[in-house]
């Protein structure tokens, strides 16, 4: 009997959607893309209506053959791989593939890995969307030309190696813009009263001053808080009103793609990137106890708020059953779509309301299950009752002086029962907060209230705070900037460049960063701005939808564009000079003045006589911090070596360059396994991207490791040395490259 061909991306998905279909059918996984842009040239012809050039991934032949081979013998073709954009563009790069294999191809879309998900896209088959395709080809046709036609300008200006793009740059200006404002910030000091009151009921309570003479209080420094505060000791003082009132609090919509990360972020600690890939796996498929393979989540990139009706019927039984009728809403929620969503799929829930969390918890690993238990307490709350409150405001008014004291008191819990609050992320930067405590429940109008103590308190402004991968993310999504599948992309592009440090959770634009940034928005206004990537973020969204065509969209791009890069391309030169900032250092080799430059390893000093004297040496400062003596002479003339750093990594050179030009790497202290005459050291490879670990008698000898050796001996096989690796699942550990036994790293640490 003829089979029809299934193709997803990933074997795991494919191992789940197995599970459901029949014996008619074989699953395939493409392993991702098969085809790509080649890295080596710019692969969009701009005079040929910016026709694109995809070239099969090297490594992937194999993949590709063994799809056709598998497509000339089916009855037909379903292309399942995932339901957004980027998984449209490789659907029909598959197609294409196999379309002189086999004429019957069509699309299917799974938005859960369910049997009931997988059946309800085997049932609607479709041709491939080719208006999202080539939406999603216009998206890497600009960002190619972006990065091949401006990265360039930055290699001329500052130096080889560097990189910008369309989207990270635009984020990188954010993030610099605020580093900016934060760095001329000055901090303006005021003072704050809080006064504790006791009533005849021996109720104590703090209140705060708000009011003086009806306006509100102007206390700039210490002197004037202390003539406040003597003024107000003489005061008499009564509880001027109780006002309470019911408030309520609406429960947060299920999760989208970027408020998940947000979440995430906020309350498990976790990167976008790790969050994106965790969401991943338990959309694709976990082992969960007799129910087998299964999709846990939705597709966890999607802009939508919505809900299927199903899934809304089953969630409302779910809450009535386990927290009784008052915590079940009359209607189902409906949440207001938000203004650049394409609401192209459902947002992210569980995928079955019987895999509770205590049910799937013995099968996840610890951050699986907590991002699990995430999504499904907010899919819960989402469909339950307000929470309800009763707030409280107490003024107390003596002479001229109003302070006042607020409290919320909970009278009915609703979503708050599975969903509770949790403090948004400090927006400013450090600093202190104002005493607070609760009301006692007994104060009425008219009842004295005895100053009992007066509690000053300095504060200073506070700039805006820094933005965190989940506060970048929110700005980016408010702005129209990037889309559900880049977000945590484009945060994670800005860190690997080394534009952007991550500090205590907080993004800090590096002095690179700075550099590169002030370098495009001077050159390049119009096209790394936040106007004109969230109005081509718009116009991707029109081809998708089909109200545009892909070549439109591209000519409107690359007019400005191309203006742009002419005009700066042709400053080049002059530019580059600008940058480099003049010193009173002269060339102690040729006595030419000596200028500050930009290089890959940041900034350093170099001879003006280049290239006829090449004499380069790092900042005062930073000589001193990166440099320093490790106890061992040159043989060649007597002087301390040094640690230094170089383009790829860290060596020995003598403290009397550029005299004395002696170096040599630093040894691991482990002999080479292979040669047994040199040793391992630190190296990096051509491009200085990648750290690996080689034999110092190289070329002589080819030993090399990706797993950093630690000296000490396996305590099974007895090899000379184990290396460190790491995972996702384990984190670092210790290992054996020979018997390939785990190591107990408390024995590696001890005998170190």
């Amino acid at each position: 009997m003829e089979k029809s061909l299934i193709i997803v991306e990933s074997p795991a998905k494919a191992k789940t959607i197995n599970k459901y279909l029949g014996k008619e059918y074989i699953v395939e996984a493409s392993v991702g893309h098969i085809k790509n842009l080649p890295k080596s040239k710019l692969s969009v012809d701009i005079d040929n209506d910016f026709s694109v050039v995809y070239e099969t991934i090297a490594g992937k032949e194999d993949v590709v053959g063994r799809i056709k081979e598998k497509a000339a013998k089916a009855k037909a073709v379903f292309i399942a791989t995932d339901p957004d954009r980027e998984g449209e563009a490789i659907a029909a790069h598959i197609a294409e593939e196999v379309k002189d294999d086999n004429k019957h191809i069509k699309r299917v879309l799974f938005h859960e890995i369910t049997e009931a998900g997988v059946k309800e896209g085997m049932a609607h088959p479709k041709k491939v969307d080719m208006h999202m395709v080539m939406s999603q080809q216009a998206r890497r046709a600009m960002d190619r030309i972006v990065g091949y036609k401006v990265t360039p300008f930055i290699w001329k200006t500052m130096y080889y190696g560097l990189s910008a793009g369309r989207v990270q740059s635009v984020a990188l200006r954010l993030i610099c813009e605020r580093e900016a404002v934060i760095q001329k910030f000055l901090p303006q000091e005021y003072w704050s009263l809080t006064a504790e009151f006791t009533t005849q009921h021996e109720d104590k309570f703090l209140a705060k001053l708000v009011k003086v003479a009806g306006d509100d209080p102007r206390i700039p420094d210490e002197t004037t808080s202390n003539g406040y505060m003597a003024d107000v000791r003489k005061q008499k003082y009564e509880i001027s009103n109780v006002a309470r009132k019911p408030v309520k609090r609406n429960p947060p919509a299920p999760f989208i793609t970027s408020t998940l990360q947000q979440e995430v972020a906020k309350r498990l600690r976790m990167s976008a990137k790790r969050t994106m890939m965790l969401a991943q796996k338990l959309y694709e498929g976990q082992e969960i106890g007799e129910e087998g393979l299964t999709g846990l989540i939705t597709y966890m990139r999607t802009d939508s708020t919505r809900l299927s009706e199903e899934a809304v019927v089953h969630v409302r039984e779910y809450i009535y059953n386990n927290y009784g009728k008052e915590y079940l809403p009359k209607e189902p929620r409906l949440f207001k779509k938000g203004k650049a969503s394409q609401d192209a799929h459902e947002a992210i829930r569980p995928t079955s309301i019987k895999l509770t969390p205590k049910v799937v918890k013995k099968y996840l690993d610890k951050d699986m299950f907590a991002l699990y238990e995430l999504i499904w307490n907010r899919f819960i709350a989402c469909q339950m009752a307000v929470a309800e409150f009763e707030q409280i405001t107490v003024e107390v008014t003596g002479g001229d002086y109003l302070f006042r004291a607020s409290d919320q008191l909970p009278t009915f819990r609703g979503f708050l029962q599975v969903y509770d609050d949790i403090e948004e992320e400090n927006t400013g930067e450090q600093g202190d907060t104002d005493p607070t405590s609760k009301l006692p429940v007994n104060l009425a109008k008219g009842q004295a209230a005895q100053l009992t103590d007066l509690l000053p308190l300095q504060h200073f402004t506070k700039p805006p705070g820094r933005y965190s991968e989940a506060t970048l993310v929110k700005e980016l999504e408010s702005l129209g900037i990037g889309r559900p599948s880049t977000y945590a992309m484009i945060v994670s592009t800005v860190i690997d460049r080394k534009y952007v440090e991550q500090k205590e959770r907080k993004l800090y634009a590096s002095d690179l960063g700075m550099q590169v940034n002030k370098l495009l928005v001077s050159h390049f206004p119009e096209i790394f701005n936040v106007k004109f990537t969230a109005k081509m973020e718009e116009e991707l969204d029109t081809i998708a939808s089909g109200k545009q065509e892909y070549l439109d969209v591209m000519k409107d791009f690359y007019g400005p564009f191309h203006q742009a890069v002419e005009k700066a391309s042709g400053l080049a030169t002059t530019i580059k000079k600008s940058l480099q900032e003049k010193t009173e250092d002269v060339c102690e080799l040729c006595g030419k003045p000596m200028v500050i430059k930009w290089g890959r390893n940041g900034r350093f000093m170099a001879c003006t006589g280049y290239p006829g004297c090449k004499n380069t040496k790092p900042l005062p400062g930073d000589a001193e911090k990166t440099q320093h003596v490790v106890g061992g002479k040159c043989e060649l003339c007597g002087g301390d070596m040094l640690v230094k750093g170089g383009r790829f990594g860290t060596f020995l050179g003598c403290s009397n360059y550029p005299t004395c030009k002696n170096t040599k790497p630093i040894s691991m202290g482990i002999k080479c396994p292979k040669c047994k005459e040199g040793e391992l050291i630190e190296r990096k490879t051509k491009k200085g991207k990648r750290t690996f670990y080689g034999c110092s008698k190289y070329p002589n000898c080819d030993f090399a490791s990706w797993d950093k050796p630690v000296a000490q001996a396996c305590t099974y096989c007895g090899n000379e040395y184990v290396v460190a690796k790491y995972s996702q699942a384990k984190g670092e550990y210790i290992i054996c490259p020979s018997c390939k036994q785990e190591v107990n790293q408390a024995e590696v640490v001890a005998s170190a």
